[in-house]
């Protein structure tokens, strides 16, 4: 069988691209793992340097740190602490005027050498002004209370109502 130059070339050219198709139909579905795994590559280094340079901030955290952990209250070691933090929320609460009519106290969670007390208020009430001047008095109280949730909901006529979620910092004696 002789094949003429032409009849060479299209064999050549039909073949090729028969190869090349083949090829495409079978990596296709590879491409999008490869895609992925370039996102995640990319989300994996973005980690990485995130957490170098938090480690190299290390020794300016650990002294903040230090300097915190002296004004946080000392608590003895088994003592229940959950009266102690709900008649400071009470007291600064009544003292703008805000009602605090349903909280629960979760439980403690020890972070590493300081404890914290998680008080949810599942329903409270007041204005807008006490709710502002019961959070600025509760910052006021240095680092031992901290915020993480609030939820507000008009009632009407000024009030409002909602709830929030406070953590309560403390340190405990060592046995």
């Amino acid at each position: 069988m002789n094949l003429s130059r032409r009849e060479a070339v299209l064999l050549l050219a039909t073949v090729g691209s028969a190869m090349i198709g083949g090829t495409w139909f079978a990596v296709r579905p590879q491409f999008s793992e490869w895609s992925a795994l370039r996102t995640r590559q990319v989300a994996i280094r973005d980690a990485i340097d995130r957490d170098q340079r938090m480690f190299e901030q290390k020794a300016r955290w650990q002294a903040e740190f230090d300097e915190l952990k002296d004004s946080l209250p000392m608590v003895p070691l088994g003592q229940k602490v959950d009266v102690y933090w709900l008649s400071i929320v009470d007291r600064v609460a009544e003292r703008h005027g805000l009602k605090i009519i349903r909280r629960q106290v979760n439980e403690e969670r020890p972070m590493g050498d300081v404890y914290e007390m998680p008080i949810e208020a599942k329903d409270w009430e007041g204005t807008l002004d006490s709710l502002v001047r019961f959070m600025v008095d509760l910052r006021a109280q240095g680092a031992m209370l901290d915020m993480r949730q609030l939820l507000v909901r008009p009632r009407g006529q000024g009030v409002l109502r909602g709830r929030f979620l406070l953590h309560c910092v403390y340190r405990r004696e060592k046995p």
